[in-house]
Protein backbone atom coordinates (compact mmCIF):
# COMPACT_ATOMS: atom_id res chain seq x y z
CA UNK A 1 0.00 0.00 0.00
CA UNK A 2 2.78 2.51 1.19
CA UNK A 3 4.48 2.02 -2.19
CA UNK A 4 1.31 2.64 -4.27
CA UNK A 5 1.07 6.32 -2.06
CA UNK A 6 4.77 6.80 -3.13
CA UNK A 7 4.46 5.64 -6.35
CA UNK A 8 1.35 7.84 -7.29
CA UNK A 9 2.96 10.83 -5.24
CA UNK A 10 5.89 10.46 -7.86
CA UNK A 11 3.61 10.73 -10.58
CA UNK A 12 1.51 13.59 -9.54
CA UNK A 13 5.34 15.96 -8.87
CA UNK A 14 6.44 14.29 -12.34
CA UNK A 15 2.88 15.15 -13.74
CA UNK A 16 3.02 19.09 -12.39
CA UNK A 17 6.63 19.55 -13.25
CA UNK A 18 5.29 18.95 -16.62
CA UNK A 19 2.87 21.41 -16.34
CA UNK A 20 5.20 24.00 -15.14
CA UNK A 21 7.62 23.44 -17.96
CA UNK A 22 4.90 24.20 -20.33
CA UNK A 23 3.79 27.31 -19.02
CA UNK A 24 7.37 28.58 -18.98
CA UNK A 25 7.68 31.44 -21.47
CA UNK A 26 10.59 31.79 -23.90
CA UNK A 27 12.47 35.06 -23.81
CA UNK A 28 11.44 37.38 -27.17
CA UNK A 29 14.57 39.18 -28.41
CA UNK A 30 12.26 41.82 -29.30
CA UNK A 31 10.91 41.97 -26.28
CA UNK A 32 14.45 43.61 -24.46
CA UNK A 33 12.92 42.66 -21.45
CA UNK A 34 9.87 45.05 -21.80
CA UNK A 35 7.78 41.47 -21.67
CA UNK A 36 7.92 38.50 -23.54
CA UNK A 37 4.23 37.58 -24.26
CA UNK A 38 3.68 40.49 -25.93
CA UNK A 39 4.01 40.76 -29.60
CA UNK A 40 6.51 43.14 -30.75
CA UNK A 41 7.42 44.39 -34.32
CA UNK A 42 11.22 44.33 -35.29
CA UNK A 43 10.93 47.97 -37.14
CA UNK A 44 8.82 51.32 -37.13
CA UNK A 45 7.74 50.71 -40.18
CA UNK A 46 6.77 47.74 -39.97
CA UNK A 47 4.72 49.04 -36.51
CA UNK A 48 2.89 51.18 -39.23
CA UNK A 49 1.71 49.00 -41.23
CA UNK A 50 0.81 46.43 -38.50
CA UNK A 51 -1.43 49.25 -37.29
CA UNK A 52 -3.18 49.85 -40.32
CA UNK A 53 -4.13 46.64 -40.98
CA UNK A 54 -5.02 45.86 -37.42
CA UNK A 55 -6.86 49.05 -36.67
CA UNK A 56 -4.99 49.02 -33.30
CA UNK A 57 -3.05 52.32 -32.01
CA UNK A 58 0.76 51.92 -31.54
CA UNK A 59 2.60 51.81 -29.14
CA UNK A 60 6.31 53.58 -29.32
CA UNK A 61 8.70 53.24 -26.30
CA UNK A 62 11.76 55.08 -26.87
CA UNK A 63 14.59 54.04 -24.08
CA UNK A 64 18.39 53.16 -23.45
CA UNK A 65 19.93 50.09 -21.77
CA UNK A 66 22.47 52.30 -20.23
CA UNK A 67 19.85 54.66 -18.45
CA UNK A 68 18.30 54.02 -15.12
CA UNK A 69 15.38 55.77 -15.88
CA UNK A 70 14.15 53.55 -18.87
CA UNK A 71 15.24 50.42 -16.24
CA UNK A 72 13.03 51.94 -13.84
CA UNK A 73 9.96 52.55 -16.19
CA UNK A 74 10.88 48.95 -17.70
CA UNK A 75 10.48 47.13 -14.48
CA UNK A 76 6.96 49.16 -13.42
CA UNK A 77 6.42 48.15 -16.99
CA UNK A 78 7.01 44.55 -16.81
CA UNK A 79 5.55 44.37 -12.92
CA UNK A 80 1.85 45.55 -13.91
CA UNK A 81 -0.16 42.81 -15.05
CA UNK A 82 -3.03 45.15 -16.52
CA UNK A 83 -0.41 47.14 -18.23
CA UNK A 84 1.24 43.62 -19.90
CA UNK A 85 -2.16 43.08 -20.80
CA UNK A 86 -3.41 46.14 -22.51
CA UNK A 87 0.06 46.15 -24.17
CA UNK A 88 -0.54 42.46 -25.29
CA UNK A 89 -4.37 42.80 -26.62
CA UNK A 90 -4.47 46.51 -27.31
CA UNK A 91 -1.56 48.05 -29.17
CA UNK A 92 0.88 47.14 -31.72
CA UNK A 93 4.07 47.05 -29.78
CA UNK A 94 7.60 48.39 -30.34
CA UNK A 95 10.42 49.57 -28.22
CA UNK A 96 13.25 51.33 -29.72
CA UNK A 97 16.90 51.72 -28.43
CA UNK A 98 17.87 53.92 -31.54
CA UNK A 99 16.02 56.46 -32.81
CA UNK A 100 13.46 56.14 -35.43
CA UNK A 101 14.15 58.20 -38.57
CA UNK A 102 10.52 59.66 -38.10
CA UNK A 103 11.37 63.03 -36.64
CA UNK A 104 7.48 63.35 -35.78
CA UNK A 105 8.67 60.83 -32.86
CA UNK A 106 9.97 63.30 -31.02
CA UNK A 107 8.40 66.39 -31.17
CA UNK A 108 9.97 67.58 -28.45
CA UNK A 109 12.99 66.42 -28.46
CA UNK A 110 15.27 62.75 -28.24
CA UNK A 111 15.33 62.42 -24.41
CA UNK A 112 14.65 58.74 -23.14
CA UNK A 113 12.58 57.10 -21.62
CA UNK A 114 9.78 59.26 -23.95
CA UNK A 115 6.57 57.04 -24.62
CA UNK A 116 4.12 58.24 -27.97
CA UNK A 117 1.07 56.70 -29.60
CA UNK A 118 0.64 56.54 -32.88
CA UNK A 119 -3.50 55.64 -34.19
CA UNK A 120 -4.33 53.18 -36.97
CA UNK A 121 -4.38 56.39 -39.37
CA UNK A 122 -0.61 57.53 -38.67
CA UNK A 123 -1.26 60.42 -36.64
CA UNK A 124 1.21 60.46 -33.44
CA UNK A 125 -1.00 61.52 -31.11
CA UNK A 126 -0.27 64.99 -29.41
CA UNK A 127 -3.22 64.83 -26.86
CA UNK A 128 -1.35 61.69 -25.33
CA UNK A 129 1.08 63.09 -22.95
CA UNK A 130 2.65 62.56 -19.66
CA UNK A 131 2.57 64.97 -16.19
CA UNK A 132 5.98 66.96 -17.52
CA UNK A 133 5.55 70.34 -19.24
CA UNK A 134 9.25 69.95 -19.94
CA UNK A 135 9.09 66.57 -21.17
CA UNK A 136 5.70 65.87 -22.64
CA UNK A 137 6.05 61.96 -23.62
CA UNK A 138 8.06 61.16 -20.47
CA UNK A 139 6.99 58.76 -17.78
CA UNK A 140 7.72 57.82 -14.89
CA UNK A 141 7.24 54.43 -12.80
CA UNK A 142 4.98 56.39 -10.31
CA UNK A 143 2.79 56.99 -13.55
CA UNK A 144 1.36 54.00 -13.92
CA UNK A 145 -0.66 54.15 -11.40
CA UNK A 146 -2.12 57.46 -12.51
CA UNK A 147 -3.41 55.40 -15.98
CA UNK A 148 -4.88 52.96 -13.87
Amino acid sequence: MLRWVILLTFIGICAGAAEQKRKTVKPNPLSKGWGDEINWVQSYGEGLSKAVRSQKPLMVIHHKDECPYSQALKKAFVANDTIQKMAKDEFVMINLVEEAMDKNLAPDGYYVPRILFVDPSLTVRADITGRYSNRHYAYAPEDIALRE
